[in-house]
């Protein structure tokens, strides 16, 4: 049952975490109806107008946490979606007077509308929201700074202005350019925009009779705690259902190599490179600029590189990639290439099964590390790029000339996209994420911020530093992997 102390990360965990108890028992499809009733009991409302707007809205997160649209539309493919009922609370008005507006005879803000928007009433100016074009020159003009901007945070949020509003206020997102990294989901203060899940799915396949093995990706340590190390996310995994579980930091070491290759001959050749990990990154290349599709590296992603890693040691196996990245949904489903994660769940969604099943990490002790510190610090920005140098170093490879460009987030994508665009992009080669600070960011994280990151410090510095890169290639030397899409 909710209460009124809870906030929109809460609902949203309560709503995922009864839908997966409720798998685990089976007894989802007869008992989801009643659902609603029984997390917001009523009869007084605690977030919105009234009880049945907040059974609304828990019901069409339901609908999303089994992987259906909120509402029954022909948008049910899309990954990312609108709650109507909850997206409906969120004020229209773009531009507002506030009580700093002195009704100035200069009638600045009156004179710059171009679309007879603005009038003066008794006490201050009035926009008519019905003829204002949302210009933003009356805000510019005033000399009180009296106007605010109330854009709406996701569309503020939007990096490549995939989000408009329906002529109801509803906000509407425009799949030919959205790329699926998450900023609308986390910037709504209100949860009207969420993913689909593949929860349901997956917790069917851990009642089977299928080996389905886990990937945990690079930011997963210091998500449940200083305490819980991989090697006990590993065991409690099996206790869950998996079969097994594989660092995707060990991927990334195969790919690291892989990206080394790649980016010492392009170098030589004087091309220009792009990564390939992020999958946001991968989508405004796509999406936004296409004609710099030739400069992406066709090395594949580490969730790629162990997905194909498990196929070769265990064939027939079901893979299922867990991370902080919605855009992984979308390259493990409508962007799937040959090979890649069955997949993907998010933290926040692990963390629901593992409440559902009333697992406690903390129980286990089991230690283990598949990787480098290198692949462990693909999370962050700028670890790719470590992780290269590194690579480059151990195959005596001079990189002290190579120039890298760093892009800590969509806006600085974007921006080095551009100059690579118009031929002035001053760096041989881009490291492209688009959460800011990396993956140990994303808007599938269950925890974040300082808490995270005291964490994830604490339980990096117990890593084996000593392992090279070359080693883990070496160690898989035998598996006939190939690292690069295949056309």
């Amino acid at each position: 049952m909710l209460t009124a102390s809870n906030d929109i990360g809460a609902v949203k965990s309560e709503v995922l975490y009864e839908v997966a108890k409720l798998a685990f028992e089976g007894s989802l499809a007869e008992k989801q109806e009643a659902l609603p009733y029984e997390m917001i009991p009523g009869p007084h409302a605690y977030f919105r107008c009234c009880v049945y707007k907040e059974r609304e809205i828990i019901r069409q997160r339901i609908r999303m946490a089994q992987g259906l649209s909120p509402i029954n539309s022909e948008q049910s493919t899309r990954l990312i979606q609108v709650i109507p009922s909850a997206c409906e609370g969120c004020p229209i008005t773009r531009f507002v007077v506030t009580d700093n507006c002195q009704k100035c005879m200069a009638k600045k803000c009156k004179n710059a509308c171009n679309f007879d928007a603005i009038s003066m009433l008794r006490d201050r100016a009035y926009i008519d929201s019905t003829k204002c074009k949302e210009c933003g020159r009356c805000a510019q003009a005033c000399p009180y700074n009296a106007i605010a901007d109330l854009m709406r945070p996701c569309k503020r949020s939007c990096p490549v202005d995939a989000i408009s509003m329906d002529d109801n206020g509803i906000c509407s997102i425009d799949e030919t350019k959205c790329i699926n990294c998450g900023n609308c989901i986390k910037n709504c203060p209100f949860g009207a925009i969420s993913d689909r899940s593949s929860i349901v799915d997956v917790i069917k396949l851990l009642k089977s009779s299928k080996q389905v093995y886990a990937m945990v990706a690079p930011a997963i340590e210091g998500q449940f705690g200083a305490e819980v190390n991989v090697g006990m996310i590993s065991e409690a995994l099996k206790e869950l259902g998996f079969t097994g579980m594989y660092e995707v930091a060990l991927g990334a070491d195969l790919v690291s190599m892989s990206e080394t290759e790649e980016w010492a001959e392009a170098y030589k050749e004087g091309k220009k490179l792009t990564t390939s990990c992020c999958p946001a990154f991968v989508n405004m290349i796509h999406k936004h600029f296409p004609a710099l599709l030739k400069h992406i590296s066709t090395t594949i992603s580490p969730m790629h590189m162990t997905a194909r890693i498990i196929r070769e040691l265990h064939p027939g196996a079901v893979t299922v990639f867990i991370g902080p990245c919605i855009a992984k949904k979308d390259e493990a489903g409508a962007q799937k290439s040959e090979g890649n994660a069955d997949y993907v769940l998010t933290f926040e969604e692990l963390h629901a099964m593992f409440r559902a099943r009333d697992i406690n990490l903390a129980a286990y002790s089991e230690t283990m590390q598949q990787s480098t510190i290198y692949g462990k610090n693909y999370a962050v920005s700028g670890g790719v790029t470590k992780a290269v140098m590194q690579s480059l170093k151990e195959k005596s490879i001079d990189a002290s000339d190579i120039q890298i460009n760093v892009c800590n987030g969509a806006a600085e994508c974007k921006k080095a996209l551009m100059l690579l665009r118009a031929g002035k992009l001053p760096e041989d080669f881009i490291e492209g994420m688009a959460c800011i600070g990396g993956c140990v960011e994303g808007p599938g994280n269950h925890l974040t911020g300082r808490a995270a990151q005291l964490n994830r410090q604490k339980l990096l510095s117990a890593a084996d530093t000593s392992k090279n890169i070359s080693d883990i290639v070496e160690a898989h030397k035998e598996l006939p992997l190939s690292t690069h899409h295949e056309a």
